[in-house]
């Protein structure tokens, strides 16, 4: 037996949970139909493989037609759920993994027009800030049918084998009634604490009679709302004690804060750049006062801080949602004793801002997470040993390095500079983004352990490529920066990386023309900013950084609001000229009838970068596919097997934004893809 904390099995219960790391609930948005289909099932299951104790499944499950998912969400309503989720149950059973799922009604937080256009229904008029949907306040008859609806739920999901259910109070229906800024009913429902917990215990009193004593039961909510007028940290413990004393559940899963603005759902699940477990010690507040069974997880991302939340009794069971994302075998790694080789969660929230737009949730350097069903997440062996060159050691030369060694391959990367790293180092030099240097750095450690060798402070060329006599050369040498892109004027801009690496001084006042949407503008308006300039920020789009989504806009909006930066939106940059000591900006619209100036002192340009490709069409005439990649084979999982050059003599592929601008995703993508079947 281990010693280590993580490692001790818990007792809920009747259930034995194998450890203490469990992935909470969280909604992928993987469902095909609202169902849980293959994607699904196979990523769901590799956690359970990789030896998680508990894996809970979405985040959350619709109990009720008037609660229509925003994004896509498993369907708990509908009969046709129960063996999809059997098929899945089964199957992380046999990995010797609990599973449950968590299960709610949305309330205010949706809209009117998903699903099947019934009106939003909350305890009061309210208007969620998030949706934007102004909810009918419930009747009776809404109140009689939702409890209904959340105890068919529960016993569908015992039919289909789960280990128990979660109550999904934070931000949904029954914490629009718990809360006193969100429930407005009289009374049974409205009023004091015991109307407002009316609902919650109504709901599991109706669950149990359905699912019996054998089953377990449990709630994920907010302990302290921080928010003026609503549930604080006092009645919050009230709640954690009446919810224990009700007999009705087995577990609390603690949250702090409110999800109803952008703001608000970044402090409940930080990003990077933020504190790192900033809620534990209130969860152990929870579990001292309650002394029950109790859950907790907010940006708990490396072994080290779940450790101590174990051995500190903080809690019971430590949640590692975003980590598992990032690698589903963490708990395997421990027992291996390998945790330096856990690929670290580096915070970046790919995957929540992805679900939050529509998009799947995808981690930001695991390109297997929510594609397992065609990539690995083990790299196999080849059959065959061969010579493979990289030139470039960014995130997809890295990770082609990392898949080719992995497979066996002989592994030669060049690199011009003189650290490996790409657009990635550049981004570190945020303060508040220097999290991201781990997605480098893993992939070095692995690379060295794996024998692969560096050529750094080399600018390769066709001699120094073919001098290695390589059987694949991967061309992965990024780009540079666009900012050609003004009808006059282009030599008096800089680019924004000029400014993040500090090659260039900020100016005083500063137009910053950012068409591009992504972390660059906003880093390089920050760097002006701090530095005491004043900035506006221009862009022909109708809402600036749309490549940075919802969450990780918020600490730039917290950074950037604050040091007054000035924020225009559909307006085009047109021309820049010199005026004495200043520049004129041309300023114009794609809508039309639109020409301004702007007078300034220096202007940035952020419009993504072209493809630095010479050394491809160099080497592309001897190469045996002269560059040729088969979209077929690539899509089923097939080896490239290309032959239009007779005479050549290697297979050559360009990846990332060799091959265009794109995110750091895409580039470790593309790099795994083609190096898994090399």
């Amino acid at each position: 037996m281990s010693n280590d904390p993580l490692l001790q099995p818990f007792q809920l219960k009747h259930l034995t949970l194998r450890n203490r790391i469990i992935v909470t609930s969280h909604e992928p948005a993987y469902p095909e139909d609202g169902m849980p289909k293959g994607r699904y099932r196979a990523y769901t299951l590799e956690r359970a493989r990789g030896g998680v104790a508990l894996t809970m499944t979405a985040g959350s499950a619709a109990v009720s037609k008037d609660s229509p998912p925003v994004f896509n969400n498993l369907l708990a309503y509908k009969d046709e759920i129960v063996p999809w989720i059997r098929e899945m149950t089964d199957a992380v059973h046999e990995e010797g993994a609990a599973i449950m799922i968590q299960l709610t009604h949305l309330g205010r937080r949706t809209r009117w027009d998903k699903g099947d256009w019934l009106p939003v229904v909350a305890p009061s008029h309210h208007r969620e800030a998030a949706h934007r949907a102004f909810p009918k306040k419930l009747e009776d008859w809404d109140i009689e049918r939702i409890i209904k609806d959340f105890a068919d739920a529960a016993e569908r999901m015992k039919a289909g084998g789960m280990d128990g259910v979660e109550l999904e109070a934070y931000g949904h229906l029954i914490d629009q009634f718990t809360s006193p800024l969100t429930n407005e009913l009289d009374g049974p429902y409205g009023g004091d604490l015991d109307n407002r917990m009316r609902f919650c215990f109504d709901v599991f009193r109706a669950m149990r009679k359905r699912v019996g004593e054998d089953f377990i039961l449990g709630v994920r909510y907010t302990a302290d709302e921080c928010l003026p007028g609503g549930t604080g940290k006092a009645e919050g413990l009230e709640i954690s004690r009446r919810l224990k004393e009700s007999g009705l559940i087995d577990y609390l899963n603690v949250i702090r804060g409110h999800i109803d603005t952008d703001p608000g759902l970044t402090d409940v699940i930080p990003i990077q750049g933020m504190a790192s477990a900033p809620h534990l010690d209130f969860a152990g507040d929870i579990r001292a006062a309650t002394k029950f069974p109790t859950f907790h997880a907010a940006k708990i991302q490396d072994v080290a801080t779940a450790r101590h939340a174990i051995a500190a009794g903080k809690v019971d069971m430590i949640g590692m949602t975003r980590a598992h994302m990032t690698d589903p075998h963490i708990l395997r790694k421990i027992i291996e004793k390998r945790e330096d080789d856990i690929r670290p969660c580096v915070g970046a929230n790919y995957c929540l801002d992805r679900i939050y737009q529509g998009g799947l949730a995808f981690c930001i350097h695991n390109a297997a997470t929510g594609r397992e069903e065609t990539m690995p997440h083990n790299i196999p062996k080849a059959d065959v040993r061969r010579k493979v060159v990289i030139v470039g050691a960014g995130p997809a030369g890295l990770e082609a390095a990392r898949v080719s060694a992995e497979r066996g391959h002989e592994v030669v990367v060049f690199e011009a500079a003189n650290n490996p790293g790409g657009q990635i180092r550049l981004t570190a030099q945020s303060e508040r983004r220097r999290e991201m240097i781990s997605i480098i750095e893993w992939r070095m450690s692995q690379c060295e352990k794996l024998g692969v060798t560096f050529h750094f402070n080399t600018w390769a060329d066709a001699d120094t490529v073919g001098g290695e006599n390589p059987d694949v050369v991967v061309i992965a040498t990024g780009g540079l920066p666009h900012t050609d892109v003004l009808t006059k004027g282009n030599e008096l801009v800089v680019s924004s990386w000029d400014i993040i690496s500090g090659d260039v001084k900020p100016g005083t006042n500063v137009l910053v023309y950012d068409d591009a949407g992504d972390h660059a503008g906003l880093q390089a308006a920050e760097f002006i900013a701090r530095a005491g300039g004043k900035v506006e920020i221009m862009t022909p789009d109708r809402s600036f950084a749309p490549e940075v989504m919802a969450m990780n806009l918020v600490p730039y909006m917290r950074s950037l609001q604050k040091l007054d930066t000035t924020f225009t939106v559909t307006y085009k940059l047109e021309a820049a000229e010199k005026s004495g000591n200043q520049l004129v900006a041309h300023v114009g619209s794609d809508y039309g009838g639109v020409s301004k100036q702007r007078i300034v002192d220096q202007i940035v340009v952020n419009h993504g970068t072209i493809p630095l490709d010479d050394l491809y069409f160099e080497l592309k005439p001897a190469s045996k596919n002269l560059g040729e990649v088969s979209y077929d084979e690539l899509l089923s999982g097939s080896p490239q097997t290309v032959a239009r050059n007779p005479e050549g003599s290697y297979q050559l592929f360009r990846i990332g934004d060799a091959v265009a601008a794109r995110n750091t995703h895409a580039a470790i993508y593309d790099a795994l893809r083609l190096a898994k079947d090399l």
